[in-house]
């Protein structure tokens, strides 16, 4: 078999780096970045990022939060072993003892997952980018990128279960999808989390959303709320604005509004961010 090819992409100017197959699979971009972006934290957190893939995601918490302890959880034998080339990569020296690696199936319930490795009540945060695409739509072109894009029936069920087990009470669920998924999304939230905030992101304005980013608390009795959308790009343009790239590069978090729900606030950014000196133009 002829080997595939790989490349070393940097993220969050050059905050970090992470090994993808090149032409194969899911290659990770913008919707990782934004989903990253939704911790946020000034203590130290732990934080299990379901269906990782080759890391992107959590990596862009540990990055980006000096105290965030990072479990990355992929079922996939091929992308696991693209985020341990990941987690190995000397430009991600920095963060390496913050990130561990977890080779499991999400899915897994009750004494099957905690034997797996996916014990109850341990996270502060669980991230995930679950599948998107129907099992019925057109398959992708790789089997590999099938199986990271795939959705099958009852997914959100089966992937915020596991999130409200392994999450500690008061703990956030963050999600990043398609907006076709929100009625599943918030059918598996049930009562195992309240206080749903949801965010409709638009490529311009007058333009359908593309993505919808979903976070809960478990155990929390909040109503659920639609905040402000976002917009990716000004009118006839594909550069970033000036929010949107402050996300994408990790030098701001996308905050619950929380008790402060009620304000028109759209983007909430914490009072410390880091910063590193390569841009990343991915996405």
């Amino acid at each position: 078999m002829m080997p595939v090819p790989e490349t070393v992409d940097a993220f969050h100017f050059g905050g970090f780096h992470i090994v993808q197959p090149k032409g194969r699979g899911h290659r990770a971009g913008m919707d990782a970045m934004l989903l990253a972006s939704m911790v946020v934290s000034d203590r130290p957190v732990h934080v299990a990022d379901l269906g990782a893939g080759a890391g992107a995601a959590g990596m862009g918490v540990a990055a980006r939060l000096p105290g965030a302890q990072v479990l990355l959880v992929e079922k996939s034998a091929e992308m696991a072993g693209y985020a341990r080339k990941s987690m190995a990569l000397p430009e991600n020296a920095a963060i390496a003892d913050r990130l561990s690696f977890l080779e499991a199936d999400v899915t897994l319930k009750g004494r099957e997952r905690v034997a797996a490795g996916l014990m109850d009540d341990r996270f502060d945060h669980v991230i995930m980018n679950p599948p998107f695409n129907h099992a019925d739509d057109r398959r992708a072109p790789d089997g590999l990128r099938a199986e990271a894009h795939a959705m099958h029936d009852d997914l959100f069920e089966h992937w915020v279960r596991t999130a409200g087990a392994i999450l500690k009470p008061g703990g956030q669920l963050s999600l990043i999808a398609r907006p076709e998924s929100i009625a599943d999304i918030i059918l598996a939230c049930g009562k195992r989390f309240g206080g749903v905030e949801i965010t409709l992101v638009h490529p311009r304005e007058g333009e359908s959303a593309i993505r919808v980013l979903v976070s809960a608390i478990k155990g929390s009795r909040a109503r659920l709320i639609f905040r402000s959308p976002l917009f990716m790009h000004a009118e006839g343009s594909h550069r970033f604005l000036p929010d949107i790239d402050d996300l994408n590069n990790g030098r701001a978090g996308y905050a619950r509004l929380g008790r402060s729900r009620g304000t028109a606030a759209a983007l909430a950014f914490p009072a410390k961010a880091t910063t590193s000196p390569n841009q990343n133009n991915d996405g």
